[in-house]
């Protein structure tokens, strides 16, 4: 398909385009095509792509891909430099700012759910961590349990806890942290949302699930060939706990146990596969449940492209009408 450029569309109503989609759907080569179509810039909504030293594990773009359209959060922290979606959505919105001061237009694309909508409907982003404070409360989980911390949550917020499990340490060590800084619940103070001073339009790459995993099957293979087992080794060599939040990620945790001698080569190829796939069906599952989202169907890798210049002209058809 003849490739049309968009280059000269204003964007008065600061509108940003996000694409969505699973792990493997194309949306690193959907976004480029689109940044190149709408004169945009992309800003990642991928809560591992941030991570430096995790470039093959990730699926991060490639160099000349870098240096061809400008990225953000793309291996700009270390892999011990947490950042939940509150975070992610205040920072990446100061960076959406910048990007419509240029005069181009943000394209948000990536498969973290919570991520997006932090960044494009706001999350209560709650008091600044207190480190003393929140070190007790993991020194008492290493101690007590996290069901005991969970239990004195269930009596401050009954309605925080009830959405949780002892596993769900940061979340409990976070509001009991809220409540002690600021002496209200957070399931109160979560119902404060943020204010958005820009609107997006929503795409998905929509393909049939047995391609979608035979995607995810060949992505995998080609991580292996590429490196990813050294990647693992190197974040090892380097002090990395595998047990970071930013390593707990499924290609990286497989590895891990291989290296560690509890699985086989073999049994860490068939894992990896398994648990993407697992992970994309949570996404799709997350994804379906927002009407926003217009989805656009392909069937082959050479149809992406014809779905970008699909969701530009979409994005231009609706960007312009107040209300959308």
């Amino acid at each position: 398909m003849t490739s049309r450029s968009y280059q000269t569309a204003v964007n008065p109503v600061r509108r940003a385009l996000v694409i969505v989609g699973p792990t493997a759907s194309g949306k690193t080569r959907v976004a480029l095509a689109l940044a190149g179509i709408l004169n945009g810039e992309i800003l990642s909504a991928d809560s591992r792509q941030m991570y430096k030293m995790m470039r093959i594990g990730t699926a991060q773009p490639r160099a000349e891909e870098l240096r061809t359209v400008p990225h953000h959060f793309i291996s700009d922290r270390y892999p011990d430099q947490e950042m939940n979606a509150a975070e992610f959505g205040s920072e990446g919105r100061r960076i959406i700012d910048r990007i419509f001061a240029k005069g181009k237009i943000p394209i948000i694309a990536g498969g973290s759910g919570l991520y997006i909508q932090g960044l494009i409907d706001g999350f209560f982003e709650g008091p600044a961590p207190d480190g003393q404070y929140r070190k007790s409360l993991y020194n008492r989980i290493d101690r007590e349990g996290a069901a005991v911390l969970l239990e004195e949550l269930r009596c401050i917020d009954p309605v925080a806890a009830a959405g949780m499990l002892p596993s769900n340490t940061r979340r409990i060590v976070r509001a009991l942290e809220t409540h002690f800084l600021t002496g209200q619940p957070i399931s109160v103070l979560q119902q404060r949302r943020v204010e958005i001073h820009f609107s997006s339009v929503l795409v998905g790459i929509a393909w049939e699930r047995k391609a979608l995993y035979d995607r995810i099957n060949r992505r995998v293979e080609e991580m292996l060939e590429h490196g990813l087992v050294a990647e693992a080794q190197s974040l090892l060599a380097q002090g990395y706990n595998p047990q970071l939040k930013a390593l707990q990620t499924v290609g990286y945790k497989e590895v891990f146990d291989h290296l560690s001698g509890r699985v086989g080569y073999d049994e860490m190829v068939e894992l990896i596969k398994r648990n993407t796939r697992r992970y994309a069906k949570r996404q799709l599952t997350w994804f379906r449940n927002d009407d926003r989202i217009k989805w656009f169907p392909v069937a082959e890798e050479r149809e992406l492209d014809a779905a970008a210049q699909e969701m530009a002209a979409y994005f231009l058809r609706h960007a312009s009408q107040e209300g959308f």
